[in-house]
């Protein structure tokens, strides 16, 4: 039985190779590739929410330039089986120099406990969304493309 909303916020950035910033994650017992954001805290708006998230993962400030895409059909969460995911998307631009380590490959952790991110180019083409873990991401990538 859904009891909940969970509101996601995650900000697009494509570089000047046809590329977009993707978070490869271990949590939760899993590995997943999402784009960089997170959950809405309660008291906070998308926009804020979305650079509370990039400064936690990345410690980049962010400006957002537009939206890009809600959710607008049911999606269960994948990891709360009592919550409905509603993501809003946005596209985003480093407002300073962009200071991550970029990685090479896939899942490609510099710790091996805790939190385990790291940041990667994809390339947008027809192949990209099997890269994503989960279904909206794999709808927002095919709109990119």
């Amino acid at each position: 039985m859904i009891e909940k909303f969970n509101i996601r916020v995650y900000g697009l950035l494509l570089n000047d190779n046809s590329e977009i910033l993707v978070a490869d994650e271990f949590e939760f017992g899993m590995k997943f590739t999402k784009f960089p954001g997170g959950g809405l805290e309660l008291g906070e708006g998308l926009i804020d929410g979305l650079k509370r998230e990039w400064m936690e993962e990345l410690g980049q400030e962010i400006e957002v330039i537009d939206h890009f895409y809600t959710t607008d059909f049911f999606q269960l969460s994948g990891f709360h089986s009592n919550q409905q995911l509603i993501s809003i998307y946005y596209l985003v631009k480093p407002v300073s120099d962009f200071k991550i380590t970029i990685a090479k490959k896939p899942f490609d952790f510099k710790n091996t406990s805790g939190e385990m991110l790291s940041f990667r180019w994809l390339e947008l083409n027809n192949d990209s969304k099997e890269q994503l873990t989960f279904p909206i991401d794999k709808i927002v990538i095919n709109k990119l493309i």
